[in-house]
């Protein structure tokens, strides 16, 4: 695959893949999306708009430099204490993976970041994953956000992103740490067509995590504990949806985690609340409520792609991936999209699954 480099959300020429459940794999345009849904689907995407969760500074211990990426909180409405992930001197133009180290850090260190001062509570799992406290109002921590903050990037986009760059065109409550990019392929048009074709459109507010964070022991933890809220008009149309036999279609990763981890909790049932989704999902998950994903296309190893295992088996994973090598697909959170469904486990071992163009 190759990555996409250039922040646009919605091109014209934007690729989708089709995985069906019996594995048959189809190649549309992702603006063809709507065309696969079916009368009595619920749609439901992320609404969460992305803050500038990355902040440079200095270590006050020792006068470094460094980088802060926020990374998760305890709730969507926690302001002042969040979980980060620290590193040492230079920018996203620099591959995460050979990011300088910071300097030790200790708790009670003092991070100095553009306006905004911050102590750091204590260690979590790892050196450079800590939990810290912004001093200050919550009027002032937001206003250094906006002000000093910048948007989470990687060096597979060689220019600045805006923080406008990673909005979705839902975009609500500033509580995602990275943009949940695979609600780009949503645009006003799409919905109009999905309501036309009476498919329903929810949405759920989920702080969506890091991707990555250049350290193998780091990456293996991810995704981090993530604060989710589920309106009780979206809970409504889901259990609609479920008694009248339609299909739940997760626009994005944070969607199925959020509706999973519900489901895990109320025997298969999705009431709406805010909680925190703690679980990591994979090829030995039982999925109780999303029949069908829409996603981006992503690296076998990641968080991302381990999810996707709770869809489809590794061989039909195997096959989509040759297929989005062979037909050029691009990757990364600008990139096309897969849309796959829930595997049927009660195919016949004499159905062949087919590569259709």
């Amino acid at each position: 695959m190759i990555a996409a480099n250039q922040p646009v959300q919605r091109p014209s020429n934007a690729k989708m893949l089709m995985a069906d459940g019996r594995g048959n794999i189809k190649h549309h345009v992702r603006s063809e999306l709507a065309n696969l849904l079916r009368p009595g689907d619920v749609a439901v995407a992320n609404d969460a708009a992305t803050l500038p969760a990355s902040l440079s500074g200095r270590h006050g211990r020792t006068g470094r430099s460094i980088e802060v990426r926020l990374a998760g909180r305890a709730s969507l409405d926690e302001v002042r204490q969040y979980s980060a992930v620290v590193f040492g001197e230079g920018d996203f133009h620099t591959r995460t993976e050979s990011r300088a180290e910071p300097p030790t850090l200790n708790p009670g260190d003092q991070l100095e970041l553009g306006p905004l001062r911050a102590t750091v509570v204590r260690l979590l799992s790892h050196p450079r994953f800590i939990l810290m406290r912004f001093q200050g109002s919550s009027r002032e921590i937001w206003e250094g956000l906006a002000w000093h903050g910048r948007p989470i990037q990687y060096s597979h986009v060689p220019i600045p992103l805006a923080v406008w760059d990673t909005w979705t065109t839902i975009a609500g409550p500033p509580v995602a740490f990275e943009p949940p990019s695979a609600g780009f392929a949503l645009d006003w048009n799409m919905l109009a067509a999905m309501s036309a074709r009476k498919i329903r459109f929810g949405t759920i507010t989920h702080a969506a995590g890091l991707s990555s964070t250049g350290d193998p022991q780091l990456d293996a933890l991810l995704p981090f504990a993530e604060p989710y809220r589920i309106p009780r008009s979206t809970a409504s149309m889901i259990e609609h949806a479920q008694a009248s036999r339609g299909r739940v279609i997760a626009i994005g990763t944070t969607v199925v985690r959020a509706l999973e981890h519900t489901a895990a909790i109320f025997n298969g049932s999705v009431p709406p609340g805010e909680r925190l989704a703690t679980q990591r999902l994979g090829a030995s998950s039982r999925l109780r409520i999303v029949d069908a994903i829409l996603s981006g296309t992503h690296e076998r190893g990641s968080s991302h792609y381990e999810l996707l295992r709770a869809f489809a088996d590794d061989e039909t994973l195997g096959r989509i991936d040759q297929e989005l090598n062979a037909h050029h697909y691009r990757t990364h959170e600008f990139g096309d999209s897969v849309f796959l469904e829930k595997a049927d486990n009660r195919m016949r071992s004499a159905d062949q699954p087919s590569v259709a163009a």
